[in-house]
């Protein structure tokens, strides 16, 4: 339950300034309007050779700034701390985890949990830094193991500069996640977004499966995420729903075959600054390139294993160029290492609105003649293709 901001915070000082217990602490997020000074900060204790100090690292979101503070100046530098509009702290220490978050009204909501460290290491290796903190009750709530918090930390780093780059003025940012499935990372995105990015951040995701969206909105009101719902939709359904207007971001992840041009299309017709898409199945392609005739490099498509590989590679070649013609900049990228997934593979896009060079426009009519494929995705966008290529 929500509870007046002021105690909760005063609740945290002893245990930051408690460097025999305290694990480490990370202060992040901003407040409704408010921006704190620095963006985020990471305490935890360092064995001196003048004694056991608290060193704070802070950070502007560029340039970290590392300082210890002997114990008569870290009650100070806490105090100071506790006084910035941060949206959200983490604190860990030998036998508990407490989670604070500031809500919209200004109000704290606080989560601990038991846990039990043998030692705090004190020492001057530092933690990796994960976007969330692997503690974090949203993981306990997932029953998320080692494999999806790596996942999830690699997925936001892919978001994280593209939600920056498209964040509105004057209104909340609003992301979309066509075909959420369980919706780990769609929760995940959530979190972070409204905790670095926008604290008044929309996010819905859709599922065709009324069951799935009953019990995503049940797990995401477990892990206390407001401003995150779920709706029982198909992707043609979304595309003539009046509520999917004015949508900044869109997420596809692993959407099957051809969902993924499905949900890549209806980004474009929704005009959406930001693509995120990480194709799954790309059965489509390989079922043209088996029935083609006099197609070059033949070798590349006898065998089905490299004919399924191949058009993999040329499916998204097809959807990075297409995306591009019609005003993106576009990277496909390594999503995580595929010894975690074997489709790793991550289209991101954000919308410039440049125009496409005759060169851009060759390259893609080339390629399709030559492998003799007809793109899903130049289907669905059939009018605004045939435009630029005019």
């Amino acid at each position: 339950m929500p509870e007046p901001l002021t105690p909760a915070l005063d609740r945290l000082r002893p245990l930051l300034l408690d460097t025999e217990g305290l694990v480490r602490a990370v202060a992040s997020g901003h407040r409704r309007s408010e921006h704190p000074d620095p963006a985020r900060a990471e305490l935890r204790p360092v064995e001196l050779r003048s004694g056991r100090q608290l060193q704070v690292t802070a950070t502007d979101g560029r340039i970290p700034v590392t300082r210890n503070y002997a114990p008569q100046e870290a009650g100070a530098a806490v105090d100071a701390l506790l006084g910035q509009p941060f949206g959200n702290w983490h604190v860990e220490t030998r036998d508990q985890v407490v989670q604070l978050r500031v809500t919209k009204r200004g109000e704290a909501q606080v989560h601990t949990s038991q846990q039990s460290v043998e030692a705090v290491d004190a020492g001057h290796d530092k933690a990796k830094n994960h976007l969330i903190d692997p503690a974090d009750p949203l993981f306990r709530v997932l029953g998320a193991d080692g494999a999806k918090r790596r996942q999830v930390d690699a997925f936001l780093r892919q978001l994280a500069p593209i939600a920056r780059k498209v964040k509105p003025e004057g209104r909340p940012l609003r992301v979309v996640d066509l075909g959420c499935g369980n919706a780990y990372l769609t929760m995940a995105a959530h979190r972070y977004l409204s905790a670095e990015i926008d604290p008044d951040v929309q996010t819905l995701g859709v599922d065709i499966r009324p069951e799935m969206a009953e019990r995503n909105a049940r797990v995401a009101a477990e892990a206390g995420l407001e401003g995150l719902r779920f709706k029982a939709a198909s992707i043609e359904e979304a595309a003539v729903d009046p509520e999917f207007t004015g949508v900044d971001i869109v997420l596809a992840l692993h959407a099957c075959d051809t969902a993924t041009d499905d949900s890549l299309a209806l980004a474009v017709r929704w005009r959406a600054k930001g693509v995120l898409a990480a194709p799954c199945c790309h059965n489509d392609v390989q079922r043209q390139l088996q029935a083609a005739d006099g197609i070059p490099f033949a070798g590349l498509t006898r065998h089905a294993i490299l004919r399924e590989r191949f058009a993999d590679v040329l499916t998204d070649s097809i959807r990075a160029d297409l995306l591009r013609l019609l005003g993106y900049r576009v990277e496909v990228v390594e999503f995580i290492d595929s010894k975690h997934t074997p489709r790793n593979a991550l289209i991101r896009a954000v919308h410039t609105g440049t125009a496409p060079t005759a060169r851009r426009v060759a390259e893609y009519t080339e390629m399709v003649a030559s492998w003799q494929v007809k793109p899903a995705l130049a289907d669905r966008l059939a009018p605004e293709v045939e435009a630029v290529l005019a």
